[in-house]
């Protein structure tokens, strides 16, 4: 009796899934794929069935465990993004790793569905059965690994692509699979020293890259009539400003974006140049700079967006703000920039904000309140880019109240940032690149989710930055104006590396052999970003491009432009 209790838990499990199952099968149609998918299935369903009867009771219970977590991962990341979890997305997970804690608060409401589900799996197979069937005792144990290994040929041999609608247990423990043997086989070469030649002396005394945390390029005054007050529209004495306008992401998760921004990895070859390329930093102090890192996110010294204690090494100066309450972080940064560009020092500064990643209830101070109604506040004052789910639903009033907290916070984090700069910085001698990591899903077309970026099939507003050159009005450096009628609302990210070595002093046609074409070139730029950064096995990045007269605004309005 037990043994068909445990059975029948284990077929409950399975047939939960059966939306899972039925999308699957309606997207392969009828043939020979339907075929080799249904008999794939059998065999996984088989596996787990004798993994029930394990005799062991350590071994089967610990066979219950490894089960279920995996599960529970699936099931949580397709209900946090109403997506199928790619190898690629799985691979940027693992590279976020440090944060799980985090990751486990943030989507705490969805985890526990996940895990709710997931019981019926561990008591399946870890109950112990009234009899065993008559097996070699080795068979049982042993099936759900041969059903993993199975499965990593499956996806080694289709680059990653084959999970799809199969028992969601197995498929992270077989991403996981695959990624270790990456991790042991693939070198791609040692790190390089700077080899490029230079013309002069940098361009300016300080070069500042200004990296916002999730802000949309849609929701900036700057390219549409109902945006979110920047400053940056509005001329300012003794600066110049330049706006490029809407610009293309580099991928729609951070730290794929930022790593790439730090080490200058092109659209075609961004995984040898990251991974054997030397960084900004060490172009920065070949050319005589001193280098800064600025980070509004982290603390106690706890690094992110891939970054590593070796590339950590060339930067002079690496300030966090331990003590400084999350929704003061980007006015902390600020006072840091306005004294730095005071200090008569030549330097490279990098900047990353905290912007307006979620939860974004407490981001701005009470006197900021301007959209309304906003969501609650009051419970996140403490987190920087984590927090519960609970009480928020993605429905559509939630979505509502979300996009009217998301203005308040950049009416604070960026209005108010550059009200500030503006105000109280010397930017006689400096030039300053913003941008943004990446855009942001604010679901303004309806769809489901609870994520705002990193989905592995997202609408076009992830990939929307905005991208503005600020600087003193008396410097001589690149020709901005040269081609911005071409290069306004049709550049990316992929043009800021070859822009700052350009502006520290290297040669550019050295550059542009390398790293592509700087802002005052035409860029010719595709006008796409990546959502399969970590493209493996095979895989080719998935590029996805941005239709400008697609793209939801505030107010309703279309922006216009190039890149259509």
């Amino acid at each position: 009796m037990r043994g068909w209790i445990k059975i029948s838990l284990l077929l409950i499990y399975l047939i939960s899934f059966h939306v899972y199952y039925r999308e699957r099968i309606e997207a392969l149609g009828i043939g020979l794929p339907l075929v080799l998918y249904l008999g794939m299935f059998a065999i996984l369903v088989a596996a787990l069935l004798l993994a029930a009867f394990t005799r062991l009771g350590w071994l089967r219970w610990g066979l219950a465990v490894v089960l279920a977590v995996s599960a529970v991962f699936l099931d949580a990341y397709d209900r946090i993004t109403d997506s199928y979890l790619t190898y690629s997305a799985f691979v940027s997970m693992v590279y976020a790793g440090g944060f799980v804690q985090e990751a486990l608060q943030q989507y705490h409401y969805a985890i526990t569905l996940a895990a709710g589900r997931a019981m019926l799996l561990l008591l399946g197979v870890g109950l112990r059965p009234g009899h065993w069937p008559w097996l070699p005792r080795a068979v049982a144990p042993t099936a759900p690994v041969l059903g993993v290994l199975l499965l990593m040929a499956v996806l080694f041999v289709r680059a990653g692509e084959g999970a799809r609608g199969l028992p969601v247990m197995y498929t992270p423990l077989a991403y996981l699979g695959l990624f270790g043997y990456e991790t042991l086989h693939d070198h791609v070469g040692p790190r390089q020293p700077v080899t490029l030649p230079r013309s002069g002396p940098p361009m300016a005394r300080d070069i500042v890259l200004l990296i916002d945390e999730s802000i949309s390029g849609n929701y900036l005054d700057l390219n549409t009539p109902a945006g979110v007050t920047s400053h940056l529209l509005q001329a300012q004495p003794g600066v110049s400003i330049v706006n490029f306008g809407y610009a293309a992401s580099i991928a729609n998760c951070s730290a794929d974006t930022n790593v790439t921004l730090r080490y200058g990895g092109t659209r075609d070859d961004y995984l040898r140049i990251n991974t054997t390329q030397p960084s900004i930093w060490q172009y920065a102090k070949q050319a005589g700079l001193g280098t800064v890192y600025i980070d509004g996110q982290r603390t106690g010294g706890n690094l992110q967006n891939l970054m590593t204690e070796t590339e950590k090494r060339d930067i002079d100066q690496f300030i966090q703000f331990d003590d400084t309450p999350v929704v003061q972080r980007d006015m902390a940064a600020l006072q840091r920039l306005v004294a730095l560009l005071k200090d008569g020092k030549p330097q490279l500064i990098v900047i990353n904000k905290v912007g307006a990643h979620f939860p974004v209830h407490d981001k701005y101070p009470d006197d900021f309140l301007i959209y309304k109604p906003a969501l609650p506040r009051g419970h996140f004052v403490d987190i920087a880019d984590t927090g519960t789910r609970d009480g928020f639903d993605g429905s559509t009033e939630d979505w509502q109240l979300y996009r009217n907290a998301y203005q308040n916070t950049v009416l604070w984090n960026v209005g108010e940032f550059f009200r500030r700069l503006f105000a109280e910085g010397d930017l006689s001698h400096a030039v300053v690149l913003y941008t943004s990591d990446h855009g942001q899903d604010l679901h303004e077309r309806g769809n489901p989710g609870l994520n705002t970026h990193c989905d592995s099939d997202p609408v076009p507003e992830e990939g929307l930055v905005p991208l503005v050159v600020i600087q003193g009005q008396g410097l001589k450096t690149l020709d901005w104006q040269a081609h911005l009628a071409q290069n306004r609302n049709a550049s990316s990210h992929y043009n800021l590396f070859p822009t700052l070595l350009k502006l520290m002093g290297y040669d550019g046609e050295a550059v542009s052999g390398v790293y592509g074409r700087a802002l005052d070139m035409p860029t010719d730029d595709p006008f796409t970003f990546n959502v399969r950064f970590n493209a493996r096995l095979g895989a080719k990045p998935d590029f996805r491009h941005i239709d400008l007269g697609q793209v939801v605004t505030p107010g309703g309005y279309m922006p216009v432009g190039r890149a259509d």
